[in-house]
């Protein structure tokens, strides 16, 4: 039934600095979003829209307090997504995954989402 994910939804009050962070930080882009009745911004990893955020009045909690904990990004270079995260003074720590040649990142967003980066040998 399930083929792949398709997108994560965050809901953001700080959709400007949101947008920064995953653009600027993590490499997405920003792109077309349809005209829905509330503010918004779709970030894309090549031409698929990754990550949808959507501007909220006040707050939502952290993902730590939530059922679902983190998500999840595949990344193509270690080393650089370390130095883009010491270049933006994003807090971050690391696992190698016993067993694997798979190396994590993990970090947490403005609005508390926790996220995972995976960097996988091969293509």
């Amino acid at each position: 039934m399930i083929r792949g994910l398709d997108h994560i939804n965050i809901g953001t009050d700080r959709l400007a600095a949101t947008t920064a962070f995953f653009r600027d930080v993590l490499g997405l882009t920003e792109g077309w979003r349809p005209n829905f009745p509330f503010g918004g911004v779709w970030l894309y990893a090549g031409e698929t829209a990754v990550v949808h955020l959507v501007e909220l009045e006040a707050p939502r909690g952290p993902s730590r307090a939530a059922s679902m904990d983190h998500a999840a990004f595949r990344i193509d270079d270690y080393d650089a997504c370390l130095a883009r995260l010491d270049a933006a003074g994003i807090a971050y720590r690391t696992i190698d995954v016993p067993g694997t040649q798979v190396r994590q990142i993990f970090i947490t967003d403005l609005n508390g989402v926790s996220i995972e980066l995976n960097a996988r040998p091969g293509p």
